[in-house]
């Protein structure tokens, strides 16, 4: 039989002693908590798509895992060339963009006379290569300052739990990992070495500053003035004065 509060609950001993209503709330925490106790659990991943007779949405991890979404930024990891060695050429761009500094790196050069072909062409290569885990922030500015597609972050791991904070500072054998990746842009697809090639380097463009050359403009076409003469092999666009 439904119980009928009354609009003024100081009038009624049962409302002022609040035996119904803590008996009510206790009935529903007891139902709750036999539910998930003898209930079936579905053990989907996506905890808010399951359907079993528990509520229970809480992962019990290890054993199970959440699936990362697509696009999601895991740990960092330093792409090996076909060689074996980290495709990293040691322009210190992902360090100089990093807001957090968490990056440091210590650049070296490769011996004129090395065997690879791959390092007779790039020169310098990373010494030391090491990401502080502790400070990143995960914004992924290092993935789209590399020229060379030397770091990812597509690992799909997030960081382990370590004792001391030496085991979150990953350095180069610690990053270097996943499959050889290589571009028909790469240097080493195009030449044998690092010299400058045989061929004279021609630029579509003069640059700025190369000489002093009048604009032309209306006023002094119709002052009766000659229009400027380029030197040969030049472009016929107008440039600015070079600066004194």
């Amino acid at each position: 039989m439904a119980y009928k509060a009354t609009q003024d609950p100081r009038t009624d001993i049962r409302e002022r002693s609040y035996v119904p209503e803590l008996l009510r709330g206790l009935a529903i925490t007891t139902k709750h908590f036999f539910r998930n106790l003898f209930g079936t659990r579905d053990t989907n991943t996506e905890v808010v798509d399951r359907k079993g007779t528990s509520l229970v949405t809480t992962v019990s991890y290890p054993e199970e895992k959440p699936v990362y979404p697509p696009g999601y930024r895991g740990l960092h990891r330093l792409v090996p060339r076909e060689d074996g060695k980290p495709r990293c050429v040691a322009c210190y761009m992902c360090a100089t963009i990093c807001p957090a500094q968490c990056i440091y790196i210590e650049a070296g050069e490769y011996a004129p006379e090395s065997e690879e072909s791959q390092s007779r062409v790039i020169e310098k290569y990373p010494t030391q290569f090491v990401i502080d885990e502790l400070r990143c922030i995960v914004c992924g500015l290092c993935v789209e300052a590399c020229p060379k597609d030397a770091i990812r972050m597509d690992t799909y791991e997030h960081t382990k739990p370590e004792y001391n904070r030496q085991g979150f500072v990953f350095d180069i054998p610690k990053l270097l990992k996943g499959p050889p990746v290589s571009h028909p842009s790469d240097p080493w697809n195009k030449r044998e070495s690092s010299q400058e090639p045989h061929h004279a380097h021609k630029e579509a463009h003069t640059r700025i500053g190369e000489g002093l050359v009048q604009l032309k403009t209306p006023h002094s076409v119709g002052a009766g003035h000659e229009p400027p003469t380029l030197p040969s092999g030049e472009a016929s666009e107008p440039r600015l004065p070079a600066p004194k």
